[in-house]
């Protein structure tokens, strides 16, 4: 059956076709998202769910999405998603970052121009019969120093434009690097300088807890006096209140806003200031905008629900599909390692420990480590996915730790997984053979050769004589078929494993019949989704 996709704001007609011409059977409702109350009632039936800023997708929405899968926003802020509530039910939050990143940079630039000459109050003042050229005096962008607060995609591209203007650019941003700003053409800064050095500051980071509030009435006050403030960004980043007193005070010469900390804004702190331009969060409003972001989306959601590649996901890693096709069997191979360990373990778990070795470290780790999660958590939850588990570990503490190394074996690659709980460590190790199909190849540091099966039956006892003949017997004389088995040892007389491939689920009865022997330290059956 093919994957179900609702629109329900309003997409391009030729974003809606990408869906069609992709075999996904899409319904393009754009008033919908408006309804809360019928999108509630008909959201049960979709897999994908294809919007804009109107839909909010609330935690009581996806409560009745039991078969949704993946949200797509065409365009960047997801303030209109509830991404935790998203995270718990397994669906994937997508944006598309890349489609609007020029039309925003393009209006920050604008909105810094329409301040440094006020345009749109000598435009005003024009249109009102007017004629007062000495009023509006206004100042050169040559030779001012930008302070860019963010220097990532669409500040990356700010910074580009001011030095095209002949500005002098400084940054301020945790992750650039200095490679980076040299090659960026812009000097490295701390905040504090920033503030103190720019004659005009442009904000383009998203709203964390770490960016909120980030230009305080702390930090406007350290500002330079005569600065002009610009905010294309996110709503929340600047104390308004505060900036409106230091534009009365005349410490800040002006500022831009297209965001506002409360949309739709029809009150605010700035509003009727002079030298003060405000528009209604305009940033990705130009035609080429709307219909990249449109077509990337669509292009997106497809990709994901027919093919499991991840792009621009905001609450899981991403993967490519070029990525999607090699990593297949690893994945499953990641989830089955978790699910080994998950089925076996009782306690609470205090810590997951993950080893990637050989061309297994060369992957996309980060994708391999939430598929180990979800394998984990589905032995107490089975609807965990890669989605959801990171959230569930986090929610209860478990610490998670991943390395890497080259290659150290017989095998060009393999993964291998710890799970510590109060009293144990339990490890299993895997890898992926050419044919594509994964197999366990050590348990408790003992090697071993076995394919994974959907039905498997984990045995472990001391070395002695007779364990297969009391499996086989015990097995085979109540109708339990063996398809197939792998033993191991790690010396003689002393600990041993059984992993036997069954044609179907033991009953309980035989389990205990085996118990009863009094020859198995455990005996487990195991479940694998191996489809």
């Amino acid at each position: 059956m093919a994957p179900k996709v609702l629109v329900s704001d309003k997409l391009s007609e030729t974003a809606v076709q990408i869906f069609r011409d992709r075999g996904i059977d899409v319904d393009f409702m754009p008033e919908l998202g408006k309804d809360k109350d019928k999108l509630a009632e008909v959201i049960g039936k979709y897999d994908g769910l294809a919007i804009r800023s109107a839909t909010k997708v609330t935690a009581k929405l996806l409560e009745t999405a039991d078969n949704l899968k993946v949200v797509g926003r065409a365009g960047i802020g997801t303030d209109n998603v509830d991404k935790e509530a998203a995270s718990k039910k397994g669906v994937i939050v997508m944006n598309t970052p890349f489609g609007n990143m020029i039309t925003t940079a393009e209006h920050a630039i604008a909105m810094m121009f329409a301040v440094a000459r006020q345009i749109p109050e000598a435009s005003a003042s024009t249109h009102a019969g007017k004629w007062e050229k000495s009023k509006f005096m206004g100042v050169e962008l040559t030779g001012k120093t930008l302070g860019v607060i963010g220097a990532g995609n669409i500040g990356g591209i700010v910074c580009d434009r001011a030095r095209g203007l002949k500005m002098k650019v400084i940054a301020y941003d945790p992750f650039l690097g200095q490679e980076k700003a040299d090659k960026m053409g812009v000097e490295k800064v701390e905040l504090e300088e920033l503030l103190k050095r720019s004659d005009f500051i442009t904000l383009h980071v998203p709203l964390t807890d770490q960016t909120r509030n980030i230009l305080s009435k702390e930090n406007l006050e350290k500002t330079k006096k005569g600065v002009r403030i610009i905010n294309c960004a996110r709503g929340g980043l600047v104390d308004e209140e505060a900036l409106a007193e230091l534009l009365k005070s005349g410490h800040v010469a002006g500022a831009a806003f297209d965001v506002f900390k409360e949309e739709p804004a029809t009150e605010n702190p700035l509003f009727n200031l002079p030298n003060v331009v405000c528009t209604p969060h305009l940033g990705a409003s130009t035609t080429e905008a709307q219909e990249n972001v449109a077509l990337q989306v669509a292009e997106q959601m497809s990709n994901y629900l027919l093919t499991g590649a991840v792009e621009n996901a905001l609450n899981m890693p991403s993967v490519t599909a070029e990525e999607a096709k090699v990593m297949g069997p690893w994945i499953k191979l990641a989830s089955h390692l978790g699910g080994f360990a998950g089925q076996l373990t009782d306690e609470p778990i205090e810590a997951i420990n993950i080893l990637f070795d050989g061309n297994a470290s060369e992957l996309n780790v980060a994708a391999l480590t939430t598929a180990v999660l979800a394998g984990i958590m589905k032995s107490t939850n089975p609807d965990a996915n890669m989605v959801s588990a990171p959230v569930v570990a986090k929610e209860r503490g478990i610490d998670i730790a991943t390395t890497t190394q080259t290659k150290s074996g017989i095998f060009d690659g393999y993964m291998k997984l710890t799970v510590v709980t109060p009293t144990r460590e339990r490890s299993i190790a895997g890898t992926v053979f050419s044919d594509g199909k994964p197999r366990f190849i050590q348990i408790k540091g003992i090697n071993i050769d076995a394919e994974v099966g959907e039905h498997m039956l984990y045995t472990t006892n001391k070395d002695v004589p007779g364990i297969i003949g009391t499996l086989g017997g015990t097995l085979g004389s109540n109708g339990v078929n063996i398809a197939n088995f792998t033993l191991g040892r790690s010396h003689l007389g002393e600990d041993a494993i059984a992993l036997l491939y069954l044609d179907e689920q033991p009953p309980e009865d035989v389990l205990q019949k085996l118990k009863d022997t009094g020859l198995f330290l455990q005996v487990r059956p195991l479940q694998f989704d191996v489809a």
